[in-house]
């Protein structure tokens, strides 16, 4: 009797493990399409098992049935850190490729018309002016042009301009949303310490939602992750200390107050008093020798704030730059380096079409002295340069010096100065570019107002009163001319078409190696994931069939049990 009772037991074994298998395999389907839900594995091992000792034969050994050995929660260490390591890269081109994109769209600008057209009709005015420069027609279509050549390049420079404004803003929320990650993973990680505490229990609902929000975090930053042995994850994030057993080390944004740029900084190594000039800001991101020889190519975060840059680049942000010194600073930023060379092309045309409406020339002299109209003491002194007053062409109006065509805001081409003979010189005024409004650049220039409001007053006749054919032929030449380059790198001087070729070619092959680059790694991160969803992803087909197993085991272990206890019951009604 004893033995049949104990033959129960095996029975009831057998139900309550094959129940367990069905509600876990049951959970597997439910969260079939849950993000980040790794698949939960029955293991099955004998219970234990009873002795007994028989006089005539040797020890013996009786079962006490089955019960659940664990319930696996598999994931493959290496495949999360391969997984981790390439989308982190992928995030890195695929954020870079978008900025380049963003710039090849903005050249076409919103009405469809790209800034090409408005270089080649300002080019082909010249032509037409050449012809006749007397002619108010001819006149009237180099102002006009003028006027639409920089319109369409100072919106195309503020289309740049506004998107790196974007980009910053893409940078506070990625920076935000880290140190969320980071809160809720260092959340996590004293849930999973406090339920793991007593080694019976794993939090494995828990553990997928950390492994998920590191999976994210990889994305944003590059980090490295390692789990202690109380199940703690430890992440360092670019090499730097960010989540322990008991701390996180959230990032910082310190905001420039000349650009409005962000920058990521680690607070508790920083001192930060408010003041830029005496702060001690200790950057999260070191920017220089980016590449995956280095392993620093990583992160969303990073990527986007190369492609920013840290100003927005006019003409002298390049100007004077070695070709290494251009390669490892300003060349990596798409953002500044296309800011930089579409402000050199404005700057090179412009200041070469000033030249010639009003010529410069060097006063050779001995040192002079005058006043200016505030009656401030002006020092000449050979190599000053000054307005070609001999040589130069005249408007209608006859005014010497000419006036240029394009103006600064911040001051005007020349200084007038009255010399102590009472004869007068012109002065020419030299960009500062410690303050932008005295610079021939993008954000500075507009066209002369008076050759706006009479087209005649453009140079057009020599001082006797003739038609000034050879100025038509110089303004024509500084189109023809083939020396100019498009950055220290670029070895083959060109003409001005030639240069905006360069520039959009420069703007293609770039974002040919970003897209080839951020496709091939999408698709080594997708192979890894793939792979590493083979072993932690749920299969339908996989636990329908577990689950009919599981079925049919628990319906003969109840059909075991029925005839047991029918046997049991037949014995004890036949002995009374």
């Amino acid at each position: 009797m004893a033995n049949g009772f104990g033959s129960l037991y095996v029975g009831a074994a057998a139900i309550r493990t094959s129940q367990t298998a069905l509600d876990i395999t049951a959970n597997n389907l439910v969260n079939i399409n849950t993000d980040g839900y790794v698949r939960e594995q029955v293991l099955f091992t004998d219970d234990t098992y009873s002795f007994f000792q028989s006089a005539a034969i040797s020890d013996q050994m009786k079962g006490t049935g089955v019960k659940i050995a664990d319930v696996i929660h598999t994931r493959d260490m290496f495949l999360d850190k391969a997984f981790r390591s390439e989308n982190s890269r992928h995030a890195f081109y695929a954020a870079s490729y978008d900025a380049v994109t963003e710039v090849e769209t903005f050249l076409q600008e919103a009405t469809g018309e790209a800034f090409s057209e408005a270089l080649n009709d300002f080019y082909v005015a010249f032509q037409e002016f050449s012809k006749d420069p007397s002619d108010t027609v001819n006149q009237n279509l180099v102002v006009q042009k003028a006027s639409l050549f920089l319109t369409r390049e100072q919106n195309l420079y503020q289309g740049l301009s506004s998107y790196q404004s974007t980009i910053n803003t893409k940078i506070k929320d990625d920076v935000n949303r880290i140190n969320e990650l980071a809160e809720q993973i260092h959340d996590l990680n004293l849930k999973i310490e406090r339920i793991e505490a007593g080694k019976t229990e794993t939090a494995m609902d828990l553990r997928d939602q950390r492994d998920y929000a590191v999976d994210e975090l990889s994305k944003l930053a590059n980090i490295t992750c390692t789990e202690t042995i109380e199940g703690v994850y430890h992440i360092k994030l670019e090499e730097k200390d960010f989540i322990d057993d008991f701390n996180i080390y959230p990032m910082g944004l310190y905001t420039d107050t000349v650009t409005g740029f962000v920058t990521p900084y680690w607070p508790h190594l920083s001192a930060i008093e408010g003041d830029p000039a005496t702060d001690d800001v200790y950057p999260v991101y070191d920017l220089t020798n980016i590449s995956a020889a280095h392993n620093t190519d990583k992160g969303e975060v990073k990527a986007l704030l190369l492609a920013r840059g840290d100003s927005r680049a006019t003409w002298y942000d390049m100007d004077g730059l070695s070709q290494e010194e251009y390669e490892i600073g300003l060349a990596n930023s798409v953002m500044m380096n296309s800011e930089a060379e579409l402000d050199t092309l404005t700057h090179e045309i412009i200041t070469s079409i000033n030249d010639i409406f009003s010529p410069l020339t060097t006063y050779e002299g001995a040192t002079v002295t005058g006043t200016d109209a505030k009656g401030n003491t002006v020092t000449i002194t050979a190599g000053t340069k000054i307005a070609d007053t001999e040589n130069c062409a005249v408007g209608s109006d006859g005014q010497i010096p000419p006036r240029e065509l394009f103006i600064r805001r911040g001051c005007d081409r020349y200084t007038e100065v009255t010399l102590d003979d009472g004869s007068k010189m012109y002065v020419y005024n030299e960009e500062d570019t410690s303050d932008v409004t005295k610079c021939y650049t993008t954000r500075a220039l507009e066209v002369n107002q008076d050759l706006i409001q009479n087209r005649t007053l453009l140079s057009h006749m020599t001082q006797n009163d003739a038609i000034d054919y050879d100025l038509g032929k110089n303004l024509i030449g500084i189109w023809e001319d083939a020396s100019y380059t498009l950055n220290p790198s670029d070895q083959t001087p060109c003409t001005y078409t030639g240069f905006y070729t360069k520039y959009i070619g420069e703007l293609a092959d770039v974002g040919s190696i970003y897209k080839t680059t951020s496709q091939s790694l999408d698709n080594t991160s997708q192979t890894i994931d793939n792979n590493r969803q083979a072993v932690i992803g749920v299969s339908s087909d996989e636990e329908l069939t577990n689950m009919i197993k599981y079925q049919q085991a628990y319906n003969a272990a109840s059909r075991y049990v029925n005839v047991l206890s029918q046997m049991i019951e037949h014995l004890l009604s036949a002995l009374g």
